[in-house]
């Protein structure tokens, strides 16, 4: 005897929450998998953009505000008091950042190199 719950029959309620559940397991199944045996590429693990390529950005960034305060205060929109520190403002970071690039180019161009093959046998 099948019990009637509204127009569904028992049995088939029960039959939807085991698809249901084998759905659910299924899913878990594939998420363990993922996080635990698939490795990832060694390009997702570097960086997309260098520190230097940052400083240059920023760099621009900064150039390219100094330029439209410069338009908009001969355009009228700032006070001679306003633009002047800005632009101090504007100009201090830019020599912050323009240090920064100094220093990570020194940095590249003064890393030690390895002997040739020759240099070493010889010593």
């Amino acid at each position: 005897m099948t019990m009637v719950i509204g127009a569904q029959p028992l049995m088939a309620i029960a039959t939807t929450e085991w698809a249901v559940l084998g759905a659910c397991l299924a899913l878990a199944v594939a998420v363990l998998l993922f996080i635990f045996y698939i490795q990832p590429d060694a390009s997702d693990l570097a960086p997309h953009r260098s520190r230097l390529d940052q400083l240059l950005e920023r760099r621009d960034t900064i150039y390219d505000n100094l330029r439209d305060l410069r338009f908009e205060f001969r355009a009228g929109k700032y006070s001679e008091g306003d633009f002047e520190a800005m632009k101090n403002a504007l100009e201090t970071e830019a020599a912050v950042v323009l240090g920064e690039i100094d220093q990570a180019t020194e940095a590249q161009t003064r890393r030690p190199r390895a002997p040739k093959p020759a240099e070493r046998g010889a010593r």
